[in-house]
């Protein structure tokens, strides 16, 4: 089965506030899944990442072989698509449990969007940052 996986990561006052925003869609547009959670005091990029992984694991759980995921973080789909090199130090953890779980996958595809074309994850993150 194959997913769409829409994802967000947020940060006020980078470092500041953080969350994730995830919304995973079948083939027909269906929402399967929306949620955020929040992270603490992260960075933007913890943020973003850790919104990826999270929603590569629920795309497991709801069953997915084939994953499209679509960010809004150009950094985080080129260095997941192996373009460009992962060079700090706190994201080289988060950047190696995503791989991990991405070979649970047949097919992995990153996609970047411009932010306003990723409106539902933000709403995601705001939703979660606005309630602190």
């Amino acid at each position: 089965m194959k997913l769409f996986l829409f994802t967000d990561g947020g940060s006020r006052s980078n470092p500041g506030p953080s969350a994730t925003g995830v919304v995973i869609k079948d083939a027909k547009g269906n929402i399967l899944a929306s949620y955020g959670e929040y992270l603490g005091i992260q960075t933007n990029n913890y943020a973003e990442y850790k919104s990826i992984i999270s929603a590569l694991k629920k795309a497991i759980a709801l069953g997915a072989t084939e994953v499209i995921c679509v960010l809004d973080s150009k950094l985080v789909v080129e260095q997941l698509s192996g373009n460009w090199k992962i060079k700090h130090e706190n994201i080289k953890p988060l950047a190696k449990e995503a791989f991990a779980v991405m070979e649970k996958f047949k097919s992995v595809k990153f996609k970047h969007v411009l932010r306003e074309k990723n409106t539902e994850a933000d709403a995601e993150v705001n939703k979660i940052l606005d309630t602190r």
